[in-house]
This record gives C-alpha cells, structure tokens and sequence, in this order.
C-alpha cells in the first residue's frame, strides 16, 4: 500500500465531498494541556466557512498542523473506510460509508 500524504488527504477530500463523515477520536484541550478523548462516533461532516482552511479545510472538527507535522493511515471497518489523521492537536477519521 502507498503512504498516503496530505496530498492524497486532500484529494479523498476533493473526490468524496458529498459523502464524508467524520470521527473525531481526540482533541486538544487548553484545560489539560494536553489531547482528551472523544465519543462522538461518526457523523457527517459540516461545512464551515467559518474555520480556518488552512488547518481545517473548511470542515469543522479536523484540525491539521501542517508543517509535515501530520500524519495519514489508511482505515477501514465493516462500515466504513477512509483515512486517520494524527498530530499534536488530536486524531480523527475522515471516512465514507461502504455499499451493503
């Protein structure tokens, strides 16, 4: 298998925009210092003009630290498959759901 980049992270994104969900597994809290489970699950994504592109790509609950900081895995379960992201500010998937 390729080592995904945020390139190919970007292009998943592109490709699938319509039918992305997403599942935040951690994130950072100023309260702690440090990244803090969550429980959310997947949803689908929202859109938000709001959040900075740069480090969001405009979906709210991803953050990206850039800087070759980042890093990409593939996932996949009996539901759905797509790609984990992991940095110091937390860990997510970005995925789409299987055909049953």
């Amino acid at each position: 298998m390729k080592k995904i980049t945020k390139a190919t992270f970007k292009s998943f994104i592109r490709k699938n925009i319509d039918y992305l969900y997403i599942n935040v597994k951690t994130e950072f809290d100023g309260m702690v210092d440090g990244c803090e489970p969550r429980h959310g699950g997947f949803k689908p994504i929202q859109l938000s003009p709001a959040v900075a592109h740069e480090h969001s790509l405009f979906i709210g609950g991803l953050y990206l630290v850039n800087g070759g900081d980042d890093r990409f895995y593939h996932y996949e379960d009996e539901n759905f498959m797509g790609i984990e992201y992991c940095n110091c500010c937390g860990r997510g998937i970005l995925a789409i759901a299987k055909a049953s």
